[in-house]
């Protein structure tokens, strides 16, 4: 057994929970949150031994680095990311259905990371720039950010549907319907300012490292600058719920425009724009 094995089965659970989430979701049948959490749960066990796997080999390899080397692992490390927020907040809120509208870009990016034929899954050296600490600090935080945000736009998402359907009652039914809008509103809040505030440190160990890789604090590279834009929608959704009391959907619609944003910062750029951050 290897790396690819542990994280192809993974590829499989991931697919597999995301389609009894929906089933979960529309036919509201009871007995299978817990066989949610105990899949899901699985699939985390062998998505952190497929990572540890990897990070062995890329030392029997002669490389020796954290999976963050190329799309393929830096897919699977968010993705990883992505299923432990959400089972955390998933504990935190005592809510399942949320997963429905998270967890498919979690078990959609594992897909396209092992079924691909567009992405290398093979171990390759570091290029020297990220031949450092700094890139376990600096990347690890910046997609556990991403993994809050995931959470807060899957919120959004569910509090719109809500919203469209009327459903404002105050509380919630644990038998597979949605939570209640004031405590998806709490979620994407929550979720938001951790995610701000991870995000935030990403950036600033971003600037440190740039600053030891290049020379630089600072250069407006493509992927700096989307980070610095995202991090201000961010800023706004806070600012605009802190002191002008912004509640609902226009936070919602907020968060959703915000992981749009997180998106294209870690993905779209890469494919659009060309810069210091082309090799991930």
């Amino acid at each position: 057994m290897n790396s690819s094995f542990f994280l192809g089965i993974t590829t499989f659970i991931y697919l597999f929970t995301m389609v009894l989430y929906f089933y979960y979701l529309f036919f509201k049948h009871p007995r299978l949150a817990m066989a949610i959490k105990v899949i899901t749960a699985v699939g985390l066990l062998a998505h952190t031994a497929g990572l540890g796997l990897r990070w062995y080999e890329s030392y029997q390899s002669g490389y020796g680095h954290i999976p963050l080397a190329n799309l393929y692992e830096t897919l699977a490390s968010m993705s990883w990311c992505m299923v432990l927020v959400l089972l955390i907040m998933e504990q935190r809120f005592k809510n399942v259905t949320l997963g429905a509208f998270v967890f498919p870009i979690a078990s959609i990016a594992m897909a396209y990371a092992s079924l691909s034929p567009n992405v290398q899954d093979e171990i390759e050296p570091l290029i020297p720039a990220l031949q450092s600490n700094w890139l376990t600090y600096h990347v690890l935080t910046c997609f556990l950010s991403y993994a809050a945000f995931a959470v807060s736009f899957g919120a959004s998402i569910a509090f719109l549907l809500k919203k469209r359907k009327g459903e404002i009652e105050e509380t919630t039914d644990d038998e597979g319907t949605l939570p209640a809008v004031t405590l998806l509103d709490e979620i994407i809040y929550k979720a938001n300012a951790v995610g701000f505030l991870l995000l935030g440190i990403g950036i600033i160990t971003g600037a440190v490292w740039a600053n030891y890789a290049w020379g630089s604090y600072w250069s407006w590279d493509p992927k700096e600058t989307w980070s610095l834009i995202t991090w201000f929608i961010y800023a706004t959704f806070l600012h605009a719920r802190l002191t002008r009391g912004w509640r609902g959907t226009r936070t919602a619609v907020l968060s959703i425009i915000g992981f749009c944003g997180v998106i294209f910062t870690f993905l779209g750029v890469n494919y659009v724009l060309s810069g210091l951050h082309s090799y991930t």
